[in-house]
């Protein structure tokens, strides 16, 4: 079961801010474009980055942590991450303009 507590608590993360764009509509999923190319530069460069690390030795992921999935030698939690925290980050940003946006109308 340890294998899967990072992909919980990226689930978390994403439970936890999915009510913003149902809720608040902030359509960051409904605008997919936007989203991934948003996404895009934080995966190429962090990816690559892990990637560079983990190969030079500098750091590593426990694989009785991880479910030992990888692209190259990346775990694929650590891919998930790049995707779910952004995202989360965005979903959030996207709910204080709505909110506020609201404020100002009334």
């Amino acid at each position: 079961m340890v294998r899967f507590v990072y992909f919980g608590v990226l689930a978390a993360c994403v439970v936890g801010t999915l009510p913003l764009e149902v809720f608040l509509r902030t359509r960051v999923y409904g605008r997919a474009r936007r989203w991934l190319l948003s996404l895009a530069p934080v995966l190429v460069v962090f990816v690559a980055w892990d990637a560079y690390g983990i190969s030079r030795g500098q750091w590593a992921y426990d694989r009785q942590q991880t479910t030992g999935l990888r692209l190259g030698n990346v775990p694929i939690e650590e891919i998930a991450f790049f995707v779910v925290i952004p995202t989360c980050a965005i979903l959030t940003y996207e709910a204080v303009l709505a909110v506020r946006a609201r404020r100002e109308r009334r």
